[in-house]
């Protein structure tokens, strides 16, 4: 196994806590510090799309440039610190049997959806609604989104800077495992994409797992 890639000495019997997300579910779960949050792509190449929060502030979020520039690689990967905006650490990816992690590509959106595969898909489900909807229940709203995570998908950025969906790189299985830095929300929308061949025009469910410390 590469670099890229590391099992988990973790047992899935031995979470304390399980559920799972199902095409166009939103689920917002609360990790403790110390905590670890595992993600399953239960039949492989499902968008897991996720916005983070620090559980006690949630002014203070997941940050993209951050994260990016820390560690000056624009993929999740092993030994990743996802960073907030206040450049703090908020998870660590310490297991990962896929490899790469995107960080590029926005979160579907009726209006992203009409751009790129025209006006007959402005009332499909999109992420970004999922986001909304979940959000609302947390004292949040539209304008607390911030540029999303997206698990079990790779974005290719090309020379001339245009992205491109890449296929294929997770499998039934496949999963990450990630630890608090500190209490976060973790919000997860399980993609539903129906355009695009990322999941084989099939979106599939995500299992999510916590281990306590």
């Amino acid at each position: 196994m590469n670099s890229k890639r590391k099992e988990s000495d973790r047992r899935i019997e031995d979470a304390c806590f399980e559920v799972t997300a199902y095409a166009g579910e939103g689920k917002m779960l609360l990790l403790k510090k110390g905590q670890v949050l595992r993600l399953i792509d239960v039949e492989g190449n499902q968008s897991g799309d996720v916005q983070i929060y620090n559980a006690h502030d949630t002014s203070e979020r997941y940050s993209a440039q951050n994260t990016i520039t820390a560690q000056a690689n624009s993929m999740i990967e092993l030994r990743t610190v996802i960073r907030s905006n206040e450049d703090n650490p908020m998870l660590t990816v310490i297991a990962d049997t896929c490899g790469e992690h995107d960080t590029l590509g926005s979160g579907c959106s009726a209006e992203g959806n009409c751009v790129r595969y025209t006006d007959k898909t402005r009332y499909m489900h999109s992420c970004r609604d999922t986001f909304v909807r979940t959000l609302q229940d947390y004292g949040m709203s539209k304008r607390d989104q911030v540029c999303n995570l997206n698990f079990f998908t790779k974005v290719i950025l090309d020379d001339t800077g245009r992205l491109e969906f890449a296929d294929g790189i997770s499998g039934p299985g496949k999963y990450i495992d990630l630890r608090a830095e500190m209490d976060v929300l973790f919000l997860l929308s399980d993609c539903s994409q129906l355009n695009n061949p990322c999941n084989d025009y099939n979106p599939t469910p995500i299992r999510m797992a916590i281990f306590n410390a």
